[in-house]
């Protein structure tokens, strides 16, 4: 096994789990479209500043930025979107419980388009994955009579446009493997879209002028979400879709160890151990497998 690739993988993971909880932060100031305006272009801007130390433009291929920017039209605009209005509407763990459908999305599309058909103890141990996390945020109550039954197709969307951008990813990569590259590209028509998206706003006069705590959170949130794409492109370039998916989907146990350390959630009922009992189990059974 590559401890590299585990490395980028869990980092990945971390920054992922680490972006959702200072987005909570964030939008108590400021509403989703607001938030992704400041986080998405600033990140872009610090990826153009470090792309000359960065890049490997002597190594550029026209398919692959052409798939890195393709890519980018969704990801991460659209599912920073998502993200941050789902959280807004149902709250955190909700939206990490139906976003684990991730990895079952990756693992099929990179099935069709690279032909990475999973054995059948890699399969195991990615359905023993969503199981744990699935443990780790399920509630047994039923849902507030004041969230729309529409709020829930919007992390299941997302999970869908994450899914289908790291076997796109991954197919750029095979002729120009700088994760560096991919996420550049991918952020700087990201930040092209949301712009585009802001002045719209602004000349039906629905813009917002953003507060100055929020703007702050949302750079941390931006910088943060800019190292988790980074750090999954970079598994990405050394490893298999079915292998780096579903080891970044565990950042829901991040999220609960920075939600207790940074929001103070200290609840840790049966169900929440066995959440982590179950994911750490099908980690491991994916890494044997």
């Amino acid at each position: 096994m590559d401890p590299i690739l585990l490395a980028f993988s869990f980092g990945a993971a971390f920054c992922f789990a680490l972006a959702l909880v200072l987005t909570q932060y964030g939008l108590r100031t400021l509403a989703p479209m607001d938030g992704a305006r400041i986080s998405v272009p600033v990140t872009a801007a610090i990826f153009l500043v470090l792309a000359p130390a960065t890049i490997s433009f002597e190594h550029w291929h026209a398919a692959s930025l052409a798939l890195f920017a393709g890519a980018g039209l969704f990801f991460p605009v659209a599912v920073t979107l998502l993200t941050f209005a789902t959280n807004r509407l149902i709250g955190p763990n909700l939206t990490g419980t139906l976003g684990n459908l991730t990895p079952l999305f990756a693992v099929g599309i990179a099935a069709l388009l690279l032909g990475e058909v999973p054995e059948s103890g890699q399969l195991a141990g990615i359905a023993v994955i969503c199981c744990g996390i699935l443990l780790l945020f399920a509630r047994r109550q039923r849902l507030p009579a004041a969230i729309p039954a529409w709020a829930l197709m919007l992390p299941l969307a997302a999970a869908l446009i994450r899914g289908l951008v790291q076997p796109v990813v991954k197919l750029g990569l095979a002729d120009w493997p700088d994760p560096f590259a991919a996420v550049t590209v991918g952020y700087l028509v990201s930040a092209i879209v949301i712009t585009a998206l802001g002045l719209a706003r602004k000349r039906t006069g629905d813009a917002r002028i953003p507060a100055a705590q929020g703007r702050l959170w949302f750079v941390a949130v931006g910088i943060t979400n800019g190292l988790a794409v980074l750090g999954l492109y970079a598994a990405l370039a050394r490893g298999p879709v079915a292998l780096v998916a579903p080891l970044v989907a565990c950042y829901p146990l991040f999220t609960l160890l920075l939600n207790r350390f940074l929001l103070g959630d200290r609840a840790l009922s049966p169900r929440l151990a066995a959440g982590v009992a179950v994911t750490v189990a099908g980690v491991a059974l994916l890494l044997a497998a």
